[in-house]
């Protein structure tokens, strides 16, 4: 996929021109087509995308916000790098966020809540690996933000929700490259299960070792990459 087939796809819709740019961009770094350290010119972007200079910088600025890319003097916008340390902070974060935000609504959930949580994985599950690759960080948040969201906290609510956005590059990593679509759907339901059941020191718990687990996936195929980096 070129940049004009995802200025094309980004068209597709009503939104801002700093907006189509934004999304046409991520979406290029999050299916791997802009790659890690790829230079980001401005002047390309916007002939591609049929806008001004400014729509596009904004865009860029928005990006660098989400942590997707980074501006350097003399060289500009460059597609960031994977970062063995961006994923430990986010999981420690998510750690202790996601247990108080689950905390926080477990004596508020609903039958209607662990429906549409229910639902959410329902609608996972009929998916095939390609179809789901390109929505799973938006699946992930669904199911977990359905949980969550009882706590009443928006302030909490949004913090995890820009963790979980930063996250969505490495999500793709993990589920392409670690074939974690199976793993990762059982801890989900399993996570379910246990709200359901009413055991919330269990569903903690179970919270609590899906986001290990997804840490030492990615942080084994981090270094994994870094040695084959090194290797002569």
């Amino acid at each position: 996929m070129s940049l004009k087939e995802l200025a094309e796809n980004a068209s597709k819709g009503h939104r801002t021109a700093q907006e189509m740019v934004a999304d046409g961009l991520r979406e290029g770094i999050l299916r791997g087509v802009l790659k890690a350290g790829q230079p980001l010119r401005q002047m390309e972007i916007a002939e591609q995308f049929g806008v001004s200079s400014i729509p596009v910088r904004e865009a860029l600025r928005q990006l660098e916000g989400e942590g997707l890319m980074v501006f350097y003097p003399r060289r500009g916008a460059v597609v960031s790098e994977l970062s063995r340390d961006e994923v430990l902070e986010i999981c420690e974060m998510r750690e202790v966020l996601e247990l108080l935000a689950l905390r926080k609504a477990f004596p508020n959930l609903t039958e209607g809540d662990l429906q549409r949580a229910e639902e959410v994985l329902e609608r996972a599950d009929a998916q095939t690996d390609e179809e789901l690759l390109g929505m799973w960080g938006e699946v992930n948040w669904e199911f977990h933000s359905a949980l969550y969201r009882p706590a009443n906290r928006p302030q909490l609510l949004g913090v995890i929700r820009n963790l979980h956005n930063r996250f969505d590059r490495y999500l793709r990593i993990h589920f392409s490259a670690l074939d974690y679509r199976v793993k990762g759907q059982q801890e989900h339901w399993e996570i379910l299960e246990r709200c359901k059941r009413g055991d919330e020191g269990r569903a903690l718990e179970e919270l609590r070792r899906h986001i290990l687990t997804v840490k030492e996936m990615l942080l084994e195929y981090l270094d994994g990459e870094a040695e084959e980096d090194d290797a002569p």
